[in-house]
């Protein structure tokens, strides 16, 4: 989901980090998607002011869109077996609804990937993983945190989640027709294995599964700013009495 990734719990270090290598692999992993992100946001702004448009954008950005985040696959693993304290089927969740919607809807229906909403998603998505790795990569190193880091990951999701759940709803609905029409990834009865898909009707519960999702999601990133921003202003003045 758009993830937005203010979407997922705080993870301010790993599980393991008294592993030098565990420590090495995770500062190489987030540096090197933090490095990928930055890319997509330099050639979305190249493509934007010297082109005067955004159309074609998506296939300017594609391929180091679509490695950055299928790479995010392997964050699932790493919760999964404890290098960063996170709810392994929460990230799960977070990172199907993102490569589905890259792969599933976006690559299959290439007229999905025109057009206002596309920026919109894709616009959350970079601004929101810059800040995320960045943030994760300044958690395994000693001391801690930049404030304007943790400031940002903290509040730019308020405007950044809706903006991205609202550009990837409206991309789903722009694959519909297409989908429905050309009866993609679907199968009908009778078959030999005696079952149905719809990949149409799929796609409308991918949609509808966003409603109680979403708000779920979005309170409990306000909890954690409460919490994550409120304890530094508490530490901050204790700081300045001392």
């Amino acid at each position: 989901m758009a993830s937005t990734s203010p979407a997922k719990p705080a993870s301010s270090g790993q599980g393991k980090g008294g592993n030098a290598f565990v420590k090495a692999y995770l500062v190489a992993y987030n540096v090197g998607q933090m490095l990928g992100w930055l890319a997509l946001l330099v050639i979305m702004l190249s493509h934007v002011f010297t082109k005067r448009t955004v159309l074609g954008l998506y296939k300017q950005v594609e391929d180091i869109l679509l490695i950055c985040q299928t790479a995010a696959v392997l964050e699932i693993l790493h919760s999964m077996v404890g290098l960063v304290r996170s709810n392994w089927l929460l990230t799960a969740f977070q990172v199907y609804s993102r490569v589905f919607l890259l792969w599933g809807v976006i690559w299959s229906v290439p007229a999905a990937s025109e057009g206002v909403p596309v920026v919109m998603w894709f616009t959350a998505w970079t601004i929101t993983e810059i800040v995320r790795y960045s943030f994760y990569f300044f958690s395994l190193l000693p001391g801690e945190v930049p404030y304007f880091l943790v400031w940002f990951r903290y509040t730019f999701f308020i405007l950044l989640y809706p903006i991205g759940v609202t550009g990837e709803l409206m991309s789903i609905f722009a694959a519909l027709p297409v989908v429905k029409k050309t009866n993609m990834y679907s199968f009908d009865l009778p078959n030999k294995y005696n079952v149905s898909f719809s990949y149409f009707y799929y796609l409308c519960f991918i949609m509808v599964s966003y409603l109680p999702v979403f708000p779920q999601l979005y309170l409990h990133m306000f909890s954690q700013r409460k919490k994550v921003l409120g304890r530094r202003s508490i530490e901050g003045a204790q700081k300045k009495d001392n």
